[in-house]
Order: C-alpha cells, then sequence, then structure tokens
C-alpha cells in the first residue's frame, strides 16, 4: 500500500507546471531560459511574475494534495503522509514526463511541509520572504527556509513529519548544490 500512494504522490509532483504555464503564456520553453529549471524562480525569468506566482501556487499544491489526502487515509501507517512528501518533492525535481530533469523543489516542499508540520512551512516561508527581499537570491532565502523549517518542525511537529521534512530537506539541498558551490564562490572571491 505505502509504495501505491509513494508512486501516486510521485506522480502528482511530477506534474511539469512551470513548463505549462510559462509555455501557455509565451509559448517558449522554460528549461531553455534562465537556470533551464521548471520551477517558478526560473518561470518568473521566462514568462513573468503573474506565471512565476500560478507556478508557486500549484507546485506547492501537488505537494499539499497527496499528503493530506495519505494522513486521512483510514487505516493507513503513520509514515506514509511523510513517504508522500518526499515522493512528491522528488516527482517535481525528477519528472518521468521531462526525462528526470525538474526544478528545485522548494514550492512542493512548502506544499508538503504545510500538510506535515504548518508551524514550520510557515517559518520557512517567512525566512525566504525576508532573505530574498534582502539579498534578491531566490536560493539564499530557500536554502535558509529549508534550515529554519528543519528547526522549527523538531521543536513542534511529531517525529514522522521531522523524518519527512529531513529527507525532503536533504532532496532540496542536493538540488542546490550548483547554487552552493556558486556562493561560496563568491564569498571566497
Amino acid at each position: 500500500m505505502i509504495w501505491l500512494w509513494a508512486a501516486g504522490a510521485y506522480l502528482c509532483g511530477s506534474i511539469p507546471f512551470g513548463l505549462l504555464i510559462a509555455r501557455a503564456v509565451t509559448g517558449a520553453d522554460v528549461r531553455a531560459v534562465g537556470s533551464g529549471n521548471i520551477g517558478a524562480t526560473n518561470v518568473a525569468r521566462a514568462a513573468g511574475k503573474p506565471a512565476a506566482i500560478a507556478t508557486l501556487l500549484l507546485d506547492a499544491i501537488k505537494g499539499l494534495v497527496p499528503v493530506l489526502f495519505a494522513a486521512r487515509a483510514p487505516g493507513a501507517p503513520a509514515a506514509l503522509p511523510s513517504v508522500c512528501a518526499v515522493a512528491a518533492v522528488l516527482g517535481h525535481c525528477f519528472p518521468v514526463w521531462l526525462r528526470f530533469r525538474g526544478g528545485k523543489g522548494v514550492a512542493t516542499g512548502l506544499g508538503v511541509s504545510l500538510a506535515l508540520a504548518p508551524l514550520a512551512a510557515v517559518a520557512g516561508a517567512a525566512t525566504w520572504l525576508l532573505l530574498y527581499s534582502a539579498f534578491r537570491i531566490s536560493s539564499v532565502g530557500s536554502l535558509a527556509g529549508v534550515a529554519v523549517a528543519l528547526a522549527v518542525a523538531l521543536l513542534t511537529a511529531d517525529p514522522f513529519a521531522v523524518y519527512g521534512l529531513a529527507g525532503v530537506s536533504v532532496v532540496i539541498v542536493a538540488r542546490h548544490h550548483g547554487n552552493i558551490r556558486r556562493l561560496l564562490a563568491r564569498q571566497g572571491g
């Protein structure tokens, strides 16, 4: 049963809303612009702010929905929502439809966080907003937001939610490896 739920969450997470929205707005492929990924930050570059907001909301919802359904499934194991959370983020980052080249998982991570640990999600989103406003570098806000969300979850959420958010955090940080290298290179130079 867990693997069926995980597969469903993966497929939900793999819907490439950024690609679809950017194509609908501009006719262009968002993967040919900027960073080449399908997330809201790159959609903003390719198709503008309204398209980016729509992408962010839909990417968050595609993480939120399978986790909420898993949490309410009768007789489901306690770990099921966390498994679905990680699967949805993996679906966004590695969508089968796009040869496993997707986004960085931040908006989908926000959605799964809202379902698993709402206080942690709010703290992470506020951190992203504050740091993005200050530095105008999305990856700085994203990485700090992930760290803050995980820290708040450790203090406020149940252990299974923490495990799920830890798994999601690992995926998001791994997807930001190039950004981390560039940020560190700027500090060293």
